[in-house]
């Protein structure tokens, strides 16, 4: 398993409520209220429009491996991936498993918050 100690993010302002979620083992996500779609990484306004009329809500914590890279010579080794969220954004992220070989494009994962370096939970996933 990926022991690694994630380096904590910087919390703005816009994003306090997401990594407040985080804490309590909640991923939130932003949706444009004029086009219905959902995105990632949050901030205010709509990727899509523009415009912001956007809001919060709790996403499923659940998706799809869409790409990823094994680093073996890392120390750990680790991988870091694109996971569609089943909300429909595709997050950068890192997959937490001992088993490499065993990743395949279009698995099942799950979220798992591993604390950062200051104790700020950040959302990893694992396979399912």
């Amino acid at each position: 398993m990926d022991t690694r100690i994630p380096p904590s993010p910087q919390v703005w302002p816009e994003t306090a409520e997401y990594w407040a979620a985080a804490n309590e083992g909640r991923l939130l996500l932003r949706r444009c209220c004029d086009t219905g779609r959902a995105y990632h990484y949050p901030r205010l306004h709509s990727p899509f429009t523009g415009s912001f009329n956007t809001e919060w809500f709790e996403a499923s914590g659940t998706g799809t491996l869409y790409a990823f890279s094994v680093l073996p010579r890392a120390q750990p080794p680790y991988c870091i991936a694109y996971v569609e969220l089943a909300e429909g954004p595709i997050m950068l992220t890192n997959i937490l498993t001992d088993d490499f070989d065993s990743l395949r494009i279009g698995q099942p994962v799950r979220v798992q918050f591993v604390p950062s370096a200051d104790g700020q939970r950040v959302p990893m996933f694992v396979p399912c």
